[in-house]
């Protein structure tokens, strides 16, 4: 079963805002949500960890992230 975070989760895991993550969504730079409802969207958690972790082995190997 897939786990999901909801914006304001996102923005306390990641410590971006929101203009931030919706512009990375925008330039295919960050995991896209999924809609739940016309008002709701959510990003599955695995996706987002996925993208910290290859951050984090940039940062490891002294690329540009």
């Amino acid at each position: 079963m897939h786990q999901l975070m909801k914006i304001n989760a996102l923005i306390a895991s990641t410590k971006m805002s929101r203009s931030q993550i919706y512009a990375l969504v925008q330039k295919g730079e960050f995991p896209r949500p999924i809609k739940l409802s016309a008002r709701s969207s959510a990003w599955v958690s695995a996706e987002v960890q996925e993208w910290i972790d290859v951050k984090i082995q940039a940062r490891d190997l002294g690329e540009a992230a």
